[in-house]
């Protein structure tokens, strides 16, 4: 991926070229983001940084949390509306934003959220676009508000690919948060998504296993850091 911003609208209008959702729409919240909601560790309210098609935010409020969804993209925030309202979920609600910059967001969010969830939007921003990115969620997280930020690792994708997402090493990611959050861990982790098998291909891709359920695992990092309060 370039410092260009991506069309995000045109992706999800389209679905990518792909036939049904997007890839890294795989119909319920990333599996490492899961985990951390079974054992406790989101409180409410909740920020979901680059909602998409929301799985996360839907899967938030079915739980009981209040949480709000930012996208650039107009189409994935009427789907992530829609789909709140068809399911009766009145704590999630989700606005159009620039996440890079959203400091206009309607009153009432500065210090608001006592977590930050970034599920795979990081690597999708202009490396430009990182620090504006980062200090807009700072100034929008709580004191002692905690940050996951779920992104692809280097080596995911293959490096002939001319448009992929900016994949990180972790002095990557911890130089870039850091600057503005305290970091408490960084591990390994998958990003899973569904992504078909393409035989024929001009390159070869990373020897990525597959979970239960037929999705491609993604190296990536789960990054935890918190703000001080």
């Amino acid at each position: 991926m370039t410092d260009e911003v991506m069309d995000w609208d045109s992706a999800y209008r389209e679905q990518g070229g792909f036939e049904g959702p997007p890839p890294w729409n795989i119909g319920e919240p990333q599996p490492e983001l899961a985990a951390l909601i079974a054992a406790g560790k989101i409180r409410s309210d909740v920020l979901d940084a680059g909602c998409g098609f929301a799985e996360l935010s839907l899967a938030l409020a079915a739980d009981g949390y209040t949480v709000v969804g930012l996208d650039i993209t107009p189409t994935a925030i009427a789907a992530a509306t829609k789909a709140a309202d068809e399911r009766g979920l009145s704590t999630a609600s989700f606005a159009q934003a620039d996440i890079t910059s959203f400091a206009d967001y309607p009153a009432g969010s500065k210090d608001r959220f006592a977590t930050v969830i970034d599920s795979t939007l990081f690597h999708s921003l202009p490396v430009d676009g990182r620090d504006g990115y980062l200090a807009s969620v700072y100034r929008a997280a709580a004191p002692g508000a905690t940050l996951y930020v779920l992104v692809f690792a280097k080596g995911a994708f293959p490096a002939e690919l001319d448009i992929k997402p900016n994949e990180v090493d972790e002095d990557e990611l911890r130089a870039a948060v850091s600057k503005y959050w305290q970091i408490d861990e960084i591990r390994p982790a998958f990003i899973h998504a569904n992504v078909p098998m393409m035989p024929g291909t001009p390159f070869e891709s990373p020897p990525h296993d597959r979970d239960e359920k037929g999705r491609l695992k993604f190296p990536a990092y789960l990054l935890t850091a918190h703000k001080p309060g």
